[in-house]
């Protein structure tokens, strides 16, 4: 799995990482109140550090984690943007869009 950030997108979670003091970044798709386990939502957390079954999906431009049995929510390959008037994140992939008002969630 490859997911590539936008310089906005990036710049966007340095400044929110450097704020963390050290935290990590991981992709979630979070199914708390959803309902279902497969009726979650795409969303970006600062954790403290890995979970028992997180993996590291990429090292550039920073580690991403991720819960190995979200993987299969996922295509191979994705794209994180920022919003500025929104002030949000946009998760896509060439087929569709997973997200276009993902949070970045200080989870620590």
């Amino acid at each position: 799995m490859h997911i590539t950030f936008t310089e906005e997108a990036a710049r966007e979670i340095d400044s929110k990482l450097s704020a963390a003091a050290g935290g990590k970044l991981k992709l979630v798709y979070d199914a708390e109140g959803c309902g279902c386990a497969v009726s979650g939502v795409p969303t970006l957390w600062i954790t403290d550090k890995p979970d028992s079954n997180d993996f590291t999906v990429q090292d550039e431009p920073y580690p991403l984690l991720m819960d190995r049995k979200h993987e299969v929510f996922f295509e191979e390959r994705m794209t994180i943007d920022y919003k500025k008037s929104g002030h949000c994140f946009v998760l896509t992939s060439g087929g569709q869009i997973y997200n276009a008002h993902m949070r970045l969630l200080d989870k620590r």
